[in-house]
């Protein structure tokens, strides 16, 4: 898995960006509000990403936050959204937009995005409002401590693939300092915890 991506930028083109890293240029799909925040062509870029293996293709998606990829891959867990109604979802509003759109029930301003319909638009209300409590907030934090909610977000990720709940992972990170431990050092710590 491509977990993040860093090099320099050589075409930009809605919703596109073709980024050179090492000599190999990766193609990667990005919502509006990534594209937007770009620097110019010849210019360096991190994005944090995610690979979508299918037949036909593989995708690579990139994000400038955390918040937005962890967004976009709980959309993909909606029955009904593919990668590019999820794309679209966030290039039409922020995280914090579509939390509170989920949280007050707004539907309405769901259905004024491209491609979410009202059976769409409600599906995502109902099955997103318990899992939004899984998004960080990371816009007030340092690079250190962006780099101990790297190593968190792995860690949870690693935890959800296991087969825990969301909620019960949230429990359990909650009892764990938050350090600069690694994500491996959080997963044992974590797993010692259930077990203990």
């Amino acid at each position: 898995m491509i977990g993040s991506l860093k090099g320099k930028i050589l075409i930009k083109h809605v919703p596109q960006v073709l980024v050179e890293t090492y000599g190999i240029g990766y193609e990667i799909e990005v919502p509006l509000n990534t594209f937007i925040e770009m620097p110019g062509i010849g210019e360096e870029i991190f994005l944090y990403t995610h690979l979508q293996v299918r037949e036909d293709a593989h995708t690579l998606f990139g994000f400038s936050s955390l918040n937005d990829r962890h967004l976009f891959r709980m959309l993909l867990k909606i029955s009904g959204v593919g990668a590019k109604l999820a794309l679209a979802i966030l290039s039409a509003m922020s995280v914090s937009d579509f939390e509170r759109c989920v949280r007050t029930e707004d539907s309405n301003s769901l259905v004024k995005i491209p491609g979410v319909g009202k059976k769409t638009a409600e599906r995502l209300v109902i099955e997103m409002r318990d899992r939004l409590t899984d998004i960080i907030d990371n816009s007030s934090l340092s690079h250190q401590e962006i780099g101990a909610n790297n190593a968190r977000e792995e860690a949870f990720d690693a935890l959800l693939a296991l087969g825990y709940k969301a909620s019960e992972i949230k429990k359990l990170m909650a009892s764990i300092q938050n350090d600069d431990s690694t994500a491996s050092d959080i997963i044992r710590r974590a797993l010692k915890k259930v077990t203990d």
